[in-house]
């Protein structure tokens, strides 16, 4: 089995931007979990408890009252949904991360067209109710599949033809 080894800075940034699309699906991961194992109510109670004392504060805090608004649209199948998609996203990237650091050439056009629905979806999104977050995630997978691309293109194996040029 060989690992990436990054050969220059554009490598080193690709390395640590799939590293952190890794540590991103684990956290869908853990985040998924805890939605099936967390009832609606439950979680809507921490929410309150947590955005309390901000709202003592500063009654229209924008953070505190958008949790507040998510906690209280929470019902069964929204959070079954929710659990699912973290799931599912959270599982796809943790396989095709690894998948990449142990140089499967497999993974790479796989990476590149997962990001590609993920950035259709997050720019429909955007379209929708534009967030800072959003369009910088969306900036940001659309720089990770340039960079994965670029990897692509160095790891495949070239044709016997094209070496001889």
């Amino acid at each position: 089995m060989t690992w990436f080894k990054p050969r220059d800075l554009l490598d080193r940034t690709f390395e640590i931007s799939i590293i952190a699309k890794g540590l991103d699906g684990l956290l869908e991961l853990v985040g998924g979990v805890l939605l099936l194992a967390v009832s609606p109510s439950t979680i809507n109670h921490l929410i309150v408890a947590i955005t309390q004392h901000e709202l003592s504060e500063d009654p229209h805090d924008l953070i505190a009252t958008r949790l507040l608004h998510f906690g209280a649209g929470l019902t069964g199948s929204a959070v079954r949904f929710a659990a699912a998609y973290l799931l599912v996203h959270g599982i796809v990237k943790v396989v095709l991360v690894v998948a990449l650091l142990r140089n499967k050439l497999w993974a790479y056009p796989c990476l590149i067209v997962t990001l590609i629905i993920f950035i259709g979806y997050q720019l429909y999104r955007i379209a929708l109710t534009p967030t800072a977050w959003l369009i910088f995630l969306t900036i940001f997978d659309a720089f990770v599949v340039w960079l994965t691309w670029r990897e692509w293109r160095k790891q495949r194996p070239r044709p016997a033809h094209a070496s001889r040029q």
